[in-house]
């Protein structure tokens, strides 16, 4: 039997990611492991943050799949110049 996919699922505890959380565990296989890490609550190893960090993560929800982030959960991030443009700060 093949190792199993790991999935990594970044949350903030908020009711739209439980909702990507419970999507993901309905789409998740036999051959999946969906692990899930609130980073509002953090853990007790800061394993979750340290994995947040080296994956990129920028926003929540985000998912990695065998140690690699998703493309669609790439550079989802504030862009402070755009929101100064907007008006921030003016």
């Amino acid at each position: 039997m093949a190792n199993k996919r790991l999935i990594e699922v970044f949350t903030g505890g908020c009711y739209i990611c439980e909702n990507a959380v419970k999507e993901i565990k309905a789409l998740a296989c036999p051959n999946c492991e969906v692990k899930v890490y609130d980073l509002s609550k953090g853990c007790d190893t800061n394993v979750c943050k340290e994995k947040a960090e080296q994956y990129g993560v920028k926003s929540v929800p985000a998912v990695a799949i065998n140690g690699k982030l998703v493309d669609c959960c790439k550079n989802k991030c504030i862009d402070l110049e755009v929101l100064k443009s907007a008006g921030l700060g003016q």
